[in-house]
């Protein structure tokens, strides 16, 4: 045999070598590229190909919950007025346990805690509302990855003079660029105690509520389902400028989509009904301080007493449900609503229901990105003591890459780690959400009650 024919053998072998080499490097690598160069990636040809080697896809489906009834039976209970509105941050953070919990369980158990926040009670004023509105001055502002909610605070701030930029507000409100939601408390807490404007978050909304305040001059911006053809069903954010009862159309501004030159996006409205009520028609709207008991009044009581609003919501999801009981949407909304009125009014029977809502919705099956953005669940199964199932619900997100970017899935598997006395696996989860998220201060919280703040 010729040294040139060894060679080549030699070669061929060490090709081979290497390919199976890169073959088994490839995984991991796959799975540690940040999503960002995973979506450029994949836009070039074999390169999704590639990205998917070895790395766990998104789940088709969350998984049913062990506590799930065969027959729910879902009522809205009664409740009581209420002296004060608790905020909409995430709830339910452990009580303080021993400091020293290196290596003891941990039974401390979670407790709300609502923030007193007084609202004007400024009755509204009917009004006859133009056919047509498209407010001026409003300018696109193209996002970064994953950053509808800054990119739409941005437009929203800056349309009234304020001068922050997404880049200002991502830092802020998600300072890892990973991080796959912005929820609108988050946004509204921003704004409030971090600028020099106003905001308010709602929940129910309709498109006659929109019409008002665009006609009044006020952007509104609402949360939304979103489906692409590449990525399947996301959430999202738009803000909406415009409508003409004409065509039956809303006007706004997509931060993903464009268009570009700020002519906007043009949407039926029964189009987007359709993707806003998959997020429980929630909206929340900027606004100048001087302006705020005009946009109160606006709102009306039906949304600014928030117990009202809440109650409302869960009506709306109830009167859907029975128009269309596969709706698996509206009875996640109903779950929602009903927690929340839980939460402040500290009624066992709300949570009850909510989890038993929730149940029926994933058992007619939601897109698991639901939980990216929407954790009430977590809370309703908390309440009821369903601590497994809201981990079995974390631990199915977090195989998946972009479910392992959600600070809030540690927050809320902490929470019934916690409770199920697994104080250092609790820690653990938490510290994680704080490294996704330094800003985070639900976690922060629940880890200074496990070790005192050291």
């Amino acid at each position: 045999m010729s040294k040139r024919v060894k060679y080549a053998i030699l070669a061929i072998v060490f090709i081979q070598l290497g390919l199976v080499a890169a073959l088994l490097a490839l995984p991991p690598l796959a799975r540690a590229l940040p999503g960002e160069y995973r979506v450029r990636i994949a836009k070039v040809p074999l390169g999704e190909t590639l990205l998917d080697i070895g790395v766990t896809p998104l789940p088709t489906a969350l998984p049913i919950p062990a506590g799930a009834a065969a027959q729910p039976q879902v009522t809205i209970p009664a409740v009581a007025a209420i002296a004060a509105t608790p905020t909409e941050e995430p709830t339910a953070v452990p009580t303080q346990p021993p400091a020293d919990n290196t290596g003891e369980e941990v039974t401390a158990a979670p407790t709300a805690v609502p923030t007193a926040t007084p609202l004007p009670t400024v009755a509204p004023t009917a009004v006859p509302l133009p056919g047509k509105v498209r407010l001026e001055g409003m300018k696109i502002i193209p996002q970064g990855f994953n950053n509808c909610g800054p990119a739409n605070l941005t437009i929203n701030l800056n349309f009234y003079g304020d001068p922050t930029t997404q880049v200002e507000a991502a830092a802020f409100l998600k300072p890892n660029r990973e991080d796959r939601n912005v929820s609108p408390w988050q946004m509204v807490d921003y704004v409030n105690e971090e600028t020099s404007m106003r905001a308010f978050f709602g929940a129910g909304g309709d498109m006659e509520l929109l019409k008002r305040l665009i006609a009044a001059g006020y952007p509104v911006v609402v949360e939304k389902g979103y489906e692409l053809p590449t990525q399947g069903w996301l959430g999202h954010y738009l803000t909406i400028f415009g409508y003409d009862d004409e065509t039956g159309e809303t006007v706004s501004m997509d931060t993903n989509l464009g268009p570009w030159d700020g002519s906007g996006r043009y949407d039926k409205y029964e189009e987007l009904a359709y993707y806003w009520g998959q997020f429980n028609y929630n909206f929340f709207l900027v606004y100048p301080p001087e302006k705020e008991e005009e946009v109160y009044a606006i709102l009306g009581p039906e949304m600014t007493d928030t117990q009202t609003m809440w109650q409302n919501a869960a009506a709306k999801a109830q009167a859907e449900i029975e128009a269309d009981p596969e709706n698996a949407f509206a009875w996640f909304n109903l779950g929602t609503s009903l927690t929340r009125l839980g939460e402040m009014t500290g009624e066992a029977e709300f949570y009850q229901n909510g989890a038993a809502a929730f149940d029926q919705a994933f058992v007619l099956g939601l897109p698991p990105r639901i939980l990216w953005y929407q954790y009430r669940p977590y809370i309703a199964y908390m309440k009821v003591g369903r601590y497994q199932d809201m981990i079995d619900l974390a631990d199915a997100l977090l195989e998946s890459q972009g479910g392992r970017n959600v600070e809030e899935t540690y927050l809320y598997k902490g929470h019934a780690l916690v409770l199920q006395g697994d104080g250092p696996g609790a820690v653990i989860a938490y510290q994680q959400a704080l490294r996704l998220n330094e800003n985070f201060y639900p976690a922060q919280i629940a880890l200074n009650s496990i070790t005192g703040g050291n």
